[in-house]
């Protein structure tokens, strides 16, 4: 009898040694990460006006993008913005590198938070992993906004709110301040993938996906980015209150990356149905963009 309660207790004993031991289908995502710009790589800094190709638009968000004026970056209080979650996180400039650590409870061990930080204009944002529930509506919006994270598996899914009215591409196409960003990260070994979905019921018609891809690299050192009053100057002298724009109709500019790649204009223009296979045979029937049937168009 007593040999016999000794092995349950063994058993017993074993089972609580298992069963305290952390998921295997979870993989810490922390460390130095260098993205490899190998995906998307043209939609990366060569977001040219009117170029919408891959982003489907709601007629409010083609009407944004078309009014935006590049040189608003020039204004001094724009200088020091940094890119929007929504853009940003996969923005070259923006996260060519970047670091992932974590705060753990020190009397459970369990990860609380997880903390991402990028190279440009040093953004840095918190996953929450305690469980904790995203604030009500009227809390504040930042360029990062409230993220939780949950595994699901091997996977790590992440859902951010309460982000600032940006942008997803560096042409205008605008992201509102009700958008939710969910994420999953995936990591391989030393690659970790990411693929995000921002979801806007005001200016997208449908989720815009992306995904970027990066290795482990525990060389990097991040480097600091100063931007402040020293760093901010006039570019282009304005009179005051003066903010860059154009009028609906007004942009020129809007034509010129259909001619110049010889594709029709509306399908440069951000109808989702051009993200799908069946659009092919209505290109078929389309003229490449000229400026004349293109002025016609707008």
């Amino acid at each position: 009898m007593r040999a016999m309660n000794r092995l349950a207790l063994v058993g017993v004993v074993a089972v609580m040694a298992l069963d305290s031991r952390p998921a295997l289908a979870q993989a810490d995502i922390s460390g130095e990460w260098r993205l490899l710009a190998h995906e998307d790589t043209t939609a990366h800094n060569v977001d040219l006006p009117g170029q919408y190709l891959g982003l489907p638009l709601t007629d409010a968000g083609r009407l944004r993008a078309d009014t935006w004026n590049q040189s608003i970056q020039t204004l001094p209080e724009h200088q020091c913005y940094p890119h929007p979650l929504q853009y940003g996180e996969h923005d070259v400039a923006a996260i060519s590198v970047m670091r992932i650590f974590k705060t753990v409870d020190p009397a459970t061990q369990q990860v609380i938070a997880y903390h991402k930080r990028g190279n440009w204009m040093e953004p840095e944002r918190t996953i929450w992993m305690d469980g904790r529930p995203h604030p009500p509506e009227y809390a504040a919006h930042t360029f990062q906004g409230f993220s939780t994270g949950k595994w699901e598996g091997a996977m790590l899914t992440v859902i951010a709110t309460h982000l600032k009215d940006g942008y997803v591409a560096l042409n205008g196409v605008g992201s509102s301040d009700v958008s939710t960003v969910i994420e999953h990260f995936v990591r391989h070994g030393d690659y970790l993938t990411q693929v995000t979905l921002v979801i806007d019921p005001v200016y997208l018609a449908e989720p815009f996906i992306k995904t970027s891809t990066f290795v482990l690299d525990p060389k990097i050192v991040l480097p600091r980015y100063p931007c402040g009053p020293n760093e901010v100057v006039v570019e282009i002298p304005r009179p005051r209150g003066q903010v860059p724009h154009w009028l609906p109709g007004a942009n020129h500019f809007l034509s010129e990356f259909a001619i110049r790649e010889g594709l029709p204009y509306d399908a440069v223009r951000g109808y989702d149905e051009s993200l799908y296979p069946e659009y092919m045979e209505k290109l078929k029937a389309m003229k490449p963009a000229t400026a004349t049937n293109a002025a016609a168009a707008k």
